[in-house]
């Protein structure tokens, strides 16, 4: 049994699941996108299997074609999560929100009101928002790159500089002396950067684990050097095994550079299963899915990446031998060779396609050990520190993910049989921390 196991969360984005057609799946209840029953029910299957956490991905903006697909992102994250820390007791519960077009006192209010209801469950994905159709919900435009990086910076540190402002033991809640609080440890602090300012403190106690976990889900240098010195928690889109490992050191290098033990940050690679009884069957259901989907632009666009002018009159149809000895992969897309891959093994176009090899994660479409068998070979390559786990559609993936796949983890001695704590940053393996963390002090990047 290895003593080094995988941490594991489950994404929900929209209502239904990662799969465009998720809302189409036979026995699907096509309200769920606004039926907070279901969401408790998929939470509460995800603690059965003892699931670190459950993640809600979020940007602010309708940014999808509601003819055919439900909407990429749920109707309010943070309600959403209040809802499940009711009816949960173990799993963590994070979600996204901009340091772009939020004030730092609302984010450190909201999220320590969560992590407060929850008992100590919380977790903020500090991330900054590039979609012009975002910004312009706010009346405003997307800054340059670096402000955008040099904001974040401020507003974490005075969001953290918040949750720290009412000290853990203020709470006096003393009958006989008539006193309520300590007001001598409950003080403003007074923070002001070029961006963003507070003078605080908070109303608010701390919790079971003192205040949220910092995730971070940005990429590039900028999103790097802030997921090194803050984040305890890191999302990463990489799609082989090879950049795994490479975004993986960065992630550790970064920190170190910032003062802190690389071990504190853990890298959660995206993955996207399908899991049936078969390798035919998860195909089938891949293609089903895959049918509010434009396949016409999608076949162009795997063209593209193999570098092939592709028709998609050859939807039902493999790739001519012709074809596939003039087939390239693209130097500048990571997915093509897997592409290329799949399509020599005869598959017709549409076939190639339900593989998922130009989603968003690699996608396994399989039997349950054929999914066990992808995250045992990223995980002991040292390629992640566990998966973020976008199911394609909720209603029955959850239960298949947690009755069908955990198990096979488990006895392969990759993941744990039961949580270590009842608080996120115990079954993280996050360090301590309350207020800002005094370990940070060479100065952030402007």
């Amino acid at each position: 049994m290895t003593s080094r196991q995988m941490i594991l969360g489950m994404q929900f984005s929209g209502g239904y699941g990662a799969a465009p057609g998720a809302w189409r799946l036979p026995g699907a209840n096509l309200n769920s996108y606004t039926d907070m029953d279901q969401f408790v029910r998929y939470a509460q299957a995800a603690e059965r299997g003892k699931i670190q956490l459950l993640f809600i991905a979020d940007t602010p903006v309708l940014d999808v074609d509601l003819d055919h697909h439900a909407p990429h992102h749920m109707i309010d994250p943070l309600l959403i999560l209040t809802v499940l820390a009711r009816e949960t007791e173990r799993i963590g519960l994070v979600t996204t929100a901009s340091t772009t077009f939020t004030e730092p006192y609302n984010l450190a209010r909201q999220f320590k009101a969560l992590d407060v209801i929850s008992h100590g469950r919380a977790g903020w994905n500090a991330v900054t928002t590039s979609d012009p159709a975002a910004a312009a919900n706010f009346g405003a435009t997307i800054p340059p790159r670096a402000e955008k990086y040099e904001r974040a910076h401020e507003v974490i540190q005075i969001v953290q500089g918040l949750w720290g402002s009412w000290e853990k033991d203020a709470w006096l809640l003393d009958v006989d002396g008539k006193r309520f609080a300590d007001m001598d440890k409950i003080q403003p602090v007074n923070l002001q950067g070029k961006h963003a300012a507070s003078r605080g403190p908070l109303p608010i106690p701390p919790s079971e684990q003192g205040q949220p976990v910092i995730f971070q889900a940005g990429g590039g240098s900028y999103g790097l050097e802030l997921a090194g010195r803050y984040a305890s928690g890191v999302y990463a889109n990489p799609y082989t095994i090879e950049d795994a490992r490479a975004q993986r050191q960065a992630l550790r290098d970064a920190a170190k550079r910032a003062g802190r033990d690389p071990e504190e940050v853990k890298m959660l690679a995206g993955f996207m299963p399908t899991i049936a009884p078969s390798r035919q069957a998860a195909l089938q259901r891949r293609r089903f899915l895959d049918e509010v989907v434009d396949l016409n632009q999608r076949v162009r666009y795997l063209g593209a990446m193999i570098g092939l002018p592709l028709d998609p009159g050859q939807l039902d149809e493999p790739l001519t031998a012709d074809q596939l000895a003039d087939a390239v992969p693209s130097p500048h897309d990571p997915r093509s060779a897997r592409a290329l891959e799949v399509a020599r093994q005869g598959w017709t176009l549409r076939d190639v396609l339900a593989h998922g090899v130009i989603d968003y994660h690699p996608v396994v479409a399989g039997t349950a050990a054929d999914v066990a068998d992808h995250m045992r070979q990223w995980f002991e390559a040292g390629a992640c520190d566990g998966f973020s786990i976008a199911v394609d559609s909720y209603h029955d993936g959850f239960d298949a993910f947690v009755d069908q796949v955990v198990p096979i983890l488990q006895e392969r001695g990759l993941f744990h049989d039961d949580y270590e704590g009842s608080t996120l940053r115990e079954n993280l393996g996050a360090h301590e921390q309350y207020g800002l963390d005094p370990r940070l002090t060479k100065p952030a990047r402007s």
